[in-house]
């Protein structure tokens, strides 16, 4: 057995047993593939998968086991190429962010151009996408770190801490009516056409929740997944914006948009940073996890990583 027949068992299932999709992914030929994993079942004297005729139908039971290994397997190969590259470069290589668009955008640059001045060697990969997406690029070694609000705590395969907590703002034209209110209430908005952000970024779930708890039924006009769209269609009188405190946090004071807190409205967020299960982490993915917030550490890191089973909130 070698490691391309492990790669090619591991690959078909990510491509959901197509396995000419698993050889564009690869870059090799699907009767290759077909030829090294039925050597493999061969080598085991077990199916790792059901056919029909020459397509692969489902996992076997054995083949679920099979599939763990492989996993612990390539996962300690990535390992032994990050811990070669750590020792050999010597603080040089790239570390590879999944984020998403507000914390890429409001969050990250301060934190990056920290890294770069303490480790010039290094050089950055961003990948913006959901939630889900930036979990799956962690656990898919696409990425060393990812960072989300949502979702990231719901994966097994992955490791989170908390990094920061953050609050919602309304934003409107400096001449809305709403620019007036002090405090703003549940039923202030609830009267007014919204702009926010899609259901599945950036907090969206707690204000749904918020109108629900109080049996108001919110219009919210447009969605969108990056807090400068929002404010663009502010902008042009389409509603008032619900964001990220963040995305307004440069603004001008005497700017064309005004805003403000409602995090007594739709309480606290939660942005978390992850790591996959069982990775080796490099000495500038501690120090840029420490950059990000001083409540991460190398020390909480490690011990997180080596299985400790507190669950750590802020």
């Amino acid at each position: 057995m070698n490691l391309h027949q492990f790669r090619f068992v591991q690959e078909a299932v990510r491509r959901d047993l197509n396995l000419t999709e698993t050889a564009k992914a690869l870059f090799t030929s699907q009767p290759g593939i077909s030829k090294a994993i039925l050597e493999l079942e061969a080598e085991l004297g077990i199916d790792i998968f059901t056919r029909h005729g020459k397509r692969l139908r489902r996992v076997t039971e054995p083949g679920v086991q099979v599939l763990k290994a492989v996993e612990i397997i390539m996962r300690e190969v990535g390992n032994l190429k990050r811990i070669g590259e750590e020792y050999s470069q010597q603080d040089a290589g790239t570390l590879s962010i999944a984020t998403t668009h507000s914390q890429a955008r409001y969050f990250l640059p301060g934190p990056v151009a920290q890294l770069r001045k303490r480790f010039p060697k290094v050089n950055i990969s961003l990948h913006q996408g959901s939630p889900e997406q930036v979990a799956r690029m962690v656990i898919d070694e696409v990425a060393d770190i990812g960072l989300a609000t949502e979702a990231l705590s719901g994966f097994d395969e992955l490791v989170t801490l908390p990094c920061y907590e953050w609050h919602h703002a309304v934003v409107m034209p400096a001449s809305h009516p709403l620019a007036q209110v002090e405090r703003i209430s549940l039923e202030d908005l609830a009267l007014l056409p919204l702009v926010s952000y899609h259901p599945s970024f950036s907090g969206r779930s707690r204000v749904d929740a918020a109108f629900a708890a109080r049996s108001l039924k919110p219009d919210i006009v447009l969605e969108a997944i990056d807090a400068d769209v929002i404010k663009t269609y502010v902008r042009i009188g389409l509603g008032v914006g619900i964001v990220s405190e963040l995305a307004v946090r440069d603004d001008p004071p005497s700017g064309d948009l005004v805003s403000r807190p409602v995090g007594h409205l739709f309480g606290q967020n939660v942005t978390r940073i992850a790591f996959k299960r069982g990775a080796y982490l490099r000495n500038f993915v501690y120090a840029f996890a420490e950059m990000m917030s001083d409540r991460l550490s190398r020390a909480l890191i490690a011990k997180a990583m080596n299985g400790d089973a507190h669950d750590y909130q802020l």
